[in-house]
């Protein structure tokens, strides 16, 4: 926390408002020309090569007069991670004593495109008022929504005290913990609240955690024609998988109470093994995914996965089953402090939009978790459709209405506003 004051939040007066307003609509070619060069550089993962993007990101922004902080993560961690290159930037703008720390985060890194488009995936490409591109929604958008949001709130001649800094990680698709999560570990920063990236038409306060097993069925194989020589490690999967979704379909039974999230939710996303047509399979390797809701207990469930899966494959002979735990990201629940930056983008979101906003989790899981288990009071909102069916997000053709991206871009500097300019 900042060391001469509690942060707090007042609506900034009339005047200023209309003047952030009216320069991000002023610059707003300008904004989508960025998002545009922001797409079309690759920022697939796997294989996870981020590095030239931040920094590009950080050129870009170098021009503009600003000082960017890159932080590498090491080469070792990172691709015993499984990607390629990391390099995090924070941007501080510092102003005038007495305010808070607002960090703003947005993650560069994406799922590969895949098939079926029909606009090319890097091209930037508008078409009957959207952008496309993979990125276009989630969440390269919001590079350009806080940079802009930033550039209004300095532009509009008001008094301000405290500090924004810019967090661009690279790690959001691997869990979060070489991006925001490396910063934060890494004592680089400890902001007073933090906002990352969203959805236009929501402000989120609490959204799924997630875990992620591993899980290796071994036998031993053997030729086709004498199966019972060997020990089948598939006919065991087949027993564990059975088992698996036995336990999903029980999830249903349980309800969260955080509009905009249901029930848990558990799949196996991806199956390996076997080696050949005509030989019983000795090694089976299952990818499973379970989804926890914010009432959840990490420890619990993680528990409970482990005890079903080895009961499914126990007295089987011959097998063996190793469960390893691949990804713990933990649910985000609201902390004190998120209800001011709630307040001031539900004020401002119904001016903008003309509509009033709903508040509620998701049952996606986002770095956003990783300030939550810092003790940051953090909220997502950004540029981003109604839903991400409607933006395609991580699918073909994913994509954004520009007027959500000028929307987003005026409420959220005119939420900054609140908490540093009137702090002066």
């Amino acid at each position: 926390m900042s060391p001469t004051t509690e942060p707090h939040s007042q609506p900034a007066d009339a005047g200023l408002r209309a003047r952030l307003r009216a320069w991000v609509d002023a610059h707003f070619d300008e904004q989508v020309e960025l998002l545009r060069t922001l797409v079309a550089i690759p920022t697939d993962t796997p294989p996870g090569d981020t590095a030239p993007h931040a920094d590009a990101v950080a050129r870009i922004v170098e021009r503009w007069g600003w000082e960017v902080e890159r932080h590498p993560v090491p080469e070792e961690q990172v691709r015993a991670y499984g990607m390629r290159s990391i390099t995090n930037l924070i941007v501080r703008r510092r102003y005038a004593e007495g305010g808070p720390v607002f960090a703003l985060n947005a993650h560069g890194d994406v799922v590969p495109p895949g098939e079926g488009w029909t606009h090319p995936p890097y091209g930037g490409e508008i078409a009957d008022g959207r952008i496309y591109g993979r990125a276009a929604a989630v969440s390269k958008s919001d590079f350009t929504t806080y940079l802009h949001a930033v550039r209004a709130l300095e532009a509009s001649g008001a008094a301000l005290a405290g500090t924004i800094e810019l967090h661009f990680t690279y790690d959001e698709e691997f869990g979060g913990l070489l991006g925001p999560g490396w910063l934060l570990e890494q004592g680089l920063t400890r902001p007073d609240y933090a906002l990352c990236a969203g959805f236009s038409y929501a402000a989120v306060t609490a959204h799924n955690g997630c875990l992620q097993f591993e899980v290796t069925i071994d036998g031993k194989a053997t030729h086709g024609s004498m199966p019972k020589s060997g020990h089948d490690a598939l006919r065991a999967a087949a027993r564990v998988l059975d088992e698996i979704y036995r336990q999903a379909d029980a999830l249903d039974r349980i309800r969260s109470a955080f509009p905009g999230i249901d029930s848990p939710t558990m799949i196996v996303g991806r199956i390996d093994g076997g080696t050949n047509t005509n030989v019983v399979p000795g090694r089976v390797v299952l990818k499973m995914d379970r989804r926890m809701i914010p009432e959840e207990d990490p420890v619990q469930v993680e528990a409970e996965v482990r005890a079903f899966i080895q009961s499914a494959a126990a007295g089987l002979p011959g097998i063996r089953v190793d469960v390893r735990r691949i990804l713990l990201a933990h649910p985000l629940r609201a902390l004190p402090g998120h209800e001011r930056i709630v307040a001031s983008l539900r004020r401002h979101a119904e001016a903008v939009l003309g509509e009033p906003i709903q508040v509620c989790g998701t049952p996606l899981y986002a770095d956003a978790r990783l300030y939550g288990e810092h003790g940051v009071p953090v909220v997502l909102y950004g540029a981003g459709p109604r839903t991400l069916m409607e933006s395609r997000a991580k699918q073909a053709d994913e994509n954004l209405a520009l007027s959500d991206l000028c929307a987003a871009t005026q409420v959220v500097a005119l939420t900054l506003a609140d908490f540093l300019a009137a702090h002066a």
